[in-house]
């Protein structure tokens, strides 16, 4: 065991540990919520510590020797993280342990963050875990640095990565939508409004209007990435720069730009983005709009394929599991079901992240911790639902076109589409005579001999636009 200290006293950590004091006391002062810190966070934050050494460096405030073991220690930690986004190896979470749901502000990532690479860099040196005279977790990885700077900036850089990765996923959603649109074009059904028999409308049009409403939020997220791109690093504890030297509050965001190759810029005033989290409640309710989209499309693809023998039943889904234990043969709509849960789960994290930023007092919000784990979260779970939503359940849907035909033509709602031939007076007669009789408005309508179901059904296609073989 080594014998580390800090301002509160000392602690034995083991020889081998690549973490040091402060990512310990963490552990003993938070219980663990059994989530790990987001690896796009990890990630962002690796990358602003590598723009601050390389400022350091070039500022001539951070010596040669231990600017290349930093500089190497994240490239390795980097490759660590990228396995971890990309599903391959945790590895990186045997050494960023601190609970993602912590007190102060985020310094307890921070430190663990600095310890980390400052152990690792220590190795690359030829010394031992815990020489800090060789190298230093706060006075080289964290020179001219605070939590307050390098936490939001790395919380706007994640956003940028992820927001990316959610656009992409709703043009996925999107196309998916697009194609159903085409192969449905001509398939003539039952519109309802109020879940009351409606005037018709097609299969392909009502999936066309879900691909216009994901290509909005596709277009609101490709806006909202502009809100992200001013950041607060130079700003040190309080946004004004106190312990940073002006050469380097300077030039550290423009070194961060070439590292990342994210078209981000200093913010005009550090205070403000420093104190200030209103930017993440906006561009989160943006990602809470695409989560009400996908609920209101799933719910109408439950219905529309509910049943299906005993309810609507006019489009069937991609069966995925059996759907219960003790009923042989029943599916379950379990994509949909698992889409709405994830959004759902968005509509809570935006009350969280709302509250959380109106919280902060003063200079400092004190919780973002909490705001930075539910807004990337958020991100991430959409990302997948989507992709999920289109490759599992979307492009496999299919039209049961009989089903379409027969609740169209038993529906007095195709009425309105035979007054401009029939005029409305003999039709609204018809629609009594059903309605009195108890029959299908098509029996009423074949008994008065205006039309068979034939040339009902061009009437319909002939209004629609559209084509009825």
């Amino acid at each position: 065991m080594r014998l580390e200290k800090d301002s509160l006293g000392e602690m034995e950590i083991p020889d081998d540990a690549i973490y040091g004091i402060h990512t310990l006391r963490s552990l003993v002062n938070f219980p663990l919520s059994s989530e790990l810190t987001h690896p796009y966070l990890i990630k962002a934050f690796l990358l602003v510590k590598l723009a601050a050494a390389e400022t350091n460096y070039k500022c001539g405030l951070l010596f040669k020797e231990k600017y290349n073991a930093i500089h190497e220690a994240i490239e390795n930690l980097l490759e660590e993280t990228e396995s971890a986004i990309e599903r391959k190896s945790d590895t990186i979470y045997k050494k960023i342990l601190v609970d993602p749901y912590q007190g102060g502000a985020g310094t307890s990532l921070n430190m663990n963050i600095n310890e980390v690479i400052a152990n690792t860099g220590l190795l690359i040196m030829g010394k031992e875990p815990g020489d800090y005279a060789s190298l230093h977790p706060l006075d080289d990885v964290n020179l001219s640095q605070s939590t307050n700077d390098t936490f939001p900036t790395a919380l706007r850089i994640a956003s940028i990565y992820l927001i990316r990765e959610l656009s992409d996923s709703f043009a996925i959603l999107q196309n998916s939508l697009q194609q159903k649109e085409i192969e449905f074009r001509n398939v003539l059904k039952l519109g309802r409004t109020q879940f009351q028999d409606a005037v018709p409308i097609t299969l392909g049009q009502e999936f066309g209007a879900y691909a216009q409403a994901i290509a909005r939020d596709r277009w609101r997220l490709y806006n909202a990435e502009e809100r992200l791109r001013s950041v607060n690093l130079g700003g040190t504890a309080v946004g004004n720069s106190v312990s940073a030297t002006k050469e380097y509050v300077l030039n550290v965001t423009g070194i961060l730009k070439k590292i990342t190759k994210l078209p981000i810029a200093k913010n005009e005033d550090l205070i403000d983005a420093t104190q200030n989290f209103d930017i993440f409640v906006e561009v989160h309710g943006i990602v809470k709009a695409g989560a009400v989209s996908i609920i209101k499309i799933c719910n109408d693809l439950r219905f529309l394929s509910s049943g299906p023998m005993g309810g609507i039943g006019e489009v069937s889904l991609p069966p995925k599991q059996a759907g219960s234990s003790i009923m042989p043969g029943k599916v379950n709509p379990v994509i949909l079901e698992s889409a709405i849960q994830i959004s759902e789960l968005i509509k809570g994290h935006d009350v969280i992240i709302t509250n959380i930023a109106g919280s902060g007092n003063l200079e400092l919000n004190a919780f973002v911790p909490l705001l930075a784990q539910t807004f990337l979260k958020s991100f991430s779970v959409l990302r997948d639902s989507n992709t999920n939503l289109a490759r599992n359940c979307i492009d496999g849907i299919q039209a049961n076109e009989e089903r379409c035909r027969e609740n169209l033509i038993s529906s007095s709602a195709i009425a309105a589409s035979l007054i401009t031939t029939f005029g409305y007076d003999a039709i609204s007669d018809l629609v009594n005579y059903a309605q009195e009789n108890k029959i299908p408005f098509v029996k009423a309508l074949m008994k008065s001999k205006l039309l068979d179901e034939k040339e009902l059904l061009l009437i319909l296609s002939k209004e629609m636009g559209i084509k009825i073989e």
